[in-house]
């Protein structure tokens, strides 16, 4: 039986743990919040990432950003600090730069190693129907690819650091089509046309959008899917990768600094809560410049 262990068990980690559990895989789990490890009884709670990959086939890490995968990896109770055989799936969206560091020491160590950042999430990760962008060598992907199809469809982008790339392009669509749709609700009712109709127009042109219809149409924006706070992470990642390429990004820019301001208040939420932006009347980019002015 392969053995897997799961490094960091928040909100998509703790799923990855629970769906590759229930397809009958070998677990074992860390957090740095021992308690969500222990939560999930899914398997053994280890200490730290090194005790964690003892024995694995396979390590999967979901982390918070960079310095979490920094410090998870190469902490002096981290997963390279042991000498291991294992193959290490790194998952987290922490861009490009994060996992090219990460690589290169995998290379001195010899060890093996696949960057694997996922678009969709949590319901995504529950029916396996996620989208997996692999970046690394397609042997170890041949290694990988009987656990990451419990997880979803997997699509091998290049290199390292090309899967982190596109995952951000897909989070900023994901940004740029929220933020759209809490605004053109809001114009579209301002306008007189019921909000209903104006949602059941934005969702034929973006279907992705039903899946949020409790908090567009009913501001119920818990259960978190995803946080606001995360997105203006990922945001801000993706316009320091197009600001190096010298890429115009005027629409990521405004994107990033409206899901800013929403972070302020509702940070924790759902994208959803994109809506209360545009809550009390018009809004001018006069307010969006002060939030990207303060980045």
């Amino acid at each position: 039986m392969t053995k897997i262990a799961v490094l960091g068990t928040g909100r998509m980690g703790g799923a990855i743990a629970r769906r590759l559990s229930a397809s009958g895989f070998d677990l074992t789990v860390w957090d740095r919040t021992a308690a969500k490890a222990e939560a999930l009884k899914v398997g053994r709670a280890a200490p730290t990432p090194a005790d964690a990959i003892r024995d694995a086939d396979i390590v999967i890490s979901s982390l918070t950003n960079d310095a979490a995968v920094r410090e998870v990896y190469l902490g002096p109770h981290g997963a390279f600090a042991a000498h291991s055989g294992s193959l290490f799936i790194e998952m987290s969206t922490a861009g490009p730069k994060s996992i090219e560091e990460l690589s290169r020491e995998a290379r001195t160590r010899e060890l093996r190693l696949l960057e694997a950042p996922v678009i969709g999430s949590v319901p995504a990760v529950a029916s396996g129907t996620l989208a997996i962008l692999v970046g690394g060598s397609l042997q170890e992907l041949d290694r990988a690819r009987p656990v990451l199809e419990r997880l979803g469809e997997i699509r091998r982008v290049g290199d390292f650091g090309s899967a982190a790339r596109l995952k951000l392009i897909a989070n900023t669509m994901l940004g740029i089509t929220s933020a759209a749709a809490a605004e053109l609700l809001a114009a579209g009712t301002a306008a007189g046309v019921e909000r209903d109709q104006v949602f059941w127009a934005l969702v034929r042109f973006a279907p992705g959008l039903k899946a949020r219809e409790a908090g567009f149409m009913r501001d119920r924006h818990e259960p978190t899917m995803f946080a606001v706070h995360d997105l203006v992470k990922d945001l801000t990642l993706a316009l320091d990768v197009y600001e190096r390429a010298n890429a115009a990004v005027p629409l990521t820019n405004e994107t990033r600094a409206l899901f800013a301001e929403t972070a302020s208040e509702w940070g924790d939420l759902d994208i959803s809560a994109i809506v209360n932006a545009y809550r009390g009347g018009s809004r001018g980019p006069q307010n969006a410049e002060s939030v990207r002015s303060a980045r």
